[in-house]
């Protein structure tokens, strides 16, 4: 496993103060066998996402320098944002990309769980493919009620730690650490003001509610912006495509007298999904991805 590459899509409690987010983003563009790819951080979210990938070892390495950075600027006594969280580091997902599998990531996910439980002081639970308790294998399901709620309730046995005694840190609060699959994070803006409305939608379309199968979704009100959002994750592109997401919720939209403003890819996306989206918006038949030029070209000069 010594070629492995792992992706790593670290989420932070911070989208305004730009001083904090550059304290925060620093370790990854300095730190060797680390690649930063994209960063980008929301005012109305006020959440700050990461997307590197590199070896285990340094990536783990520059994760903890990072969440020392964070755990020192954020304090989420007084954090408020539209999304979901319970944490300064709120979630670190890390997703198989190259030389390695799910099954394998478990592993080296729980080693580094506890280790950032060790050296941070924050208590951290497991999700998805690490969980080690069914229930929590849904991210969801460990923020319900987000810090607010978890304050109060870290204590109860339901809603102890995987990993760390049963009390918060007193200002980072907790972080969710699991291993998963690459996931697109997919957000569409509808022109109004109506949160009741995008939660509504939110709600018809992801799989708890009996919509797609693979996809998640929350109401979001994007305060400064003078909208309201449909927050996605597709969780599997292949079998939700990303149009007929947005297909649904346009028509969901379009029910309840709203338009659809714009649609956003958070963090990166596999060409696949989007060339998909091409495919069937311009009816092109048998269309490959191998007929992209572009794809060819980075076969030819050995890209993978």
């Amino acid at each position: 496993m010594s070629g492995a590459l792992l992706q790593c899509v670290p989420n932070y409690s911070e989208g305004r103060r730009q001083e904090v987010i550059d304290s925060i983003v620093a370790p990854f563009k300095k730190t060797a066998g680390v690649h930063l790819l994209d960063f980008r951080a929301d005012p109305d979210h006020n959440r700050l996402v990461v997307t590197l990938v590199g070896n285990p070892g340094p990536l783990q390495d520059a994760l903890l320098e990072s969440a020392a950075a964070a755990i020192a600027g954020i304090d989420m006594r007084h954090h408020a944002g539209a999304h979901p969280r319970i944490g300064a580091v709120d979630v670190i997902p890390f997703v198989p990309a190259r030389g390695i599998t799910l099954e394998e990531c478990v592993p080296i996910t729980r080693e580094f769980a506890g280790r950032y439980a060790r050296e941070t002081g924050v208590p951290v639970y497991l999700y998805e493919a690490a969980a080690l308790r069914p229930e929590r294998r849904n991210l969801e399901t460990v923020r319900k009620g987000q810090y607010e709620a978890l304050v109060k309730e870290i204590g109860n046995p339901d809603r102890a730690p995987d990993i760390g005694p049963p009390r918060l840190h007193p200002t980072a609060g907790a972080t969710v650490i699991g291993a998963r699959q690459f996931l697109v994070a997919f957000n569409i803006n509808l022109k109004s003001r109506d949160i009741g409305a995008a939660r509504d939608i939110a709600r018809k379309i992801r799989a708890s509610g009996g919509g797609f199968s693979h996809v998640k979704a929350v109401g979001i009100d994007l305060e400064n912006q003078g909208m309201v959002q449909v927050s996605i994750n597709v969780t599997d592109y292949r079998i939700n495509p990303l149009h007929e997401v947005f297909a649904l919720v346009k028509a969901e939209a379009a029910a309840r007298g709203i338009e659809v403003a714009e649609s956003e890819i958070y963090g990166l996306v596999p060409a696949d999904a989007l060339i998909a989206a091409a495919a069937h918006s311009l009816k092109l038949a048998d269309f490959q991805p191998a007929q992209v030029l572009d794809l060819r070209l980075l076969d030819l000069l050995g890209g993978d």
